[in-house]
């Protein structure tokens, strides 16, 4: 039994929530790069242009890329013999968001009560956490600041089977659509289908967070996910909604066994940033 010491947490999430807010993913960058390149409108090629600029002075400066800092989402893949001692795994956590958004001077965007009591929590917390136990004794960490931008235009729907692979591709598209200028484009999406209600959509989150270049182990899906991304950037959306052939510059997809009576399906829209950083303890 490996032990680890929730200070240590803490310090981590900490340093996770800065980066994640200052420095755009290298993936992120590079499929960026070659949009700009390929881009054919000069109006889409030199919006491309400037979220590439703004990105490198978010980094040289220390800045956010985006001044909505967005919704602290983390993700804990907890080795089962791992042992955390000296506090709560919880409050370690939180206490890391809370030190992250204050250090780092980045907006805090969170309510105490989504109806009635909407006063400011004043840092950000509490955070949203997820956690997945698996084997081993190391604790995978992942810290995704998420906006509301892109979070509002996110969708969920409970297609049946017979809806099949037209109805899939329908909804995605609908949501992307329905999204528009909303969702910062270009857009980073995530497609789960399968599970239940509550699962499909943190699939999707899943989904939306793998590497831009990655492509999805099946042939079939791997084939749906490069159709339905070129259907997307045939919309002509475009960067920033101004038109053009980049509106979406990656679509994954995870799936998850399903009742013989249903196919959920949800879409998770992130804005180019897509935030993310983790480590590995």
């Amino acid at each position: 039994m490996r032990e680890i010491n929730v200070d240590e947490i803490t310090k981590v999430i900490k340093n996770l929530c800065i980066e994640a807010n200052l420095f755009l993913p290298k993936d992120i960058e590079k499929v960026l790069q070659t949009y700009e390149i390929n881009e054919p409108y000069p109006l889409a090629k030199k919006n491309l242009s400037i979220l590439l600029e703004n990105a490198q002075l978010a980094r040289e400066k220390r800045k956010p890329i985006c001044q909505d800092t967005g919704m602290a989402c983390v993700y804990i893949r907890m080795g089962q013999d791992v042992h955390v001692v000296g506090g709560s795994l919880n409050e370690a956590i939180h206490e890391g968001v809370r030190q992250g958004y204050q250090e780092g001077y980045l907006r805090k965007s969170i309510v105490e009560d989504p109806l009635f009591n909407r006063v400011n929590t004043k840092d950000n917390t509490p955070a949203t956490i997820h956690y997945d136990i698996v084997e081993g004794n190391q604790i995978e960490i992942l810290v995704a600041p998420k906006g509301f931008g892109s979070e509002n235009m996110c969708q969920i729907k409970m297609l049946k089977p017979s809806d099949g692979l037209q109805g899939v591709t329908e909804f995605v598209l609908k949501v992307v659509e329905d999204a528009g200028p909303n969702a910062c484009p270009p857009m980073v999406i995530g497609v789960g289908i399968g599970g239940n209600f509550e699962t499909v959509a943190y699939l999707s989150k899943k989904a939306m967070m793998k590497d831009v270049l990655e492509s999805h182990p099946l042939k079939e899906y791997a084939n749906l996910e490069k159709d339905l991304l070129t259907r997307i950037n045939e919309t002509g959306i475009g960067p920033a909604g101004f038109g053009g052939k980049t509106t979406a510059l990656a679509l994954h997809i995870e799936t998850a066994p399903t009742h013989i009576a249903g196919m959920p399906v949800a879409v998770s829209i992130c804005c180019h940033v897509a935030r993310h950083k983790g480590v590995i303890l």
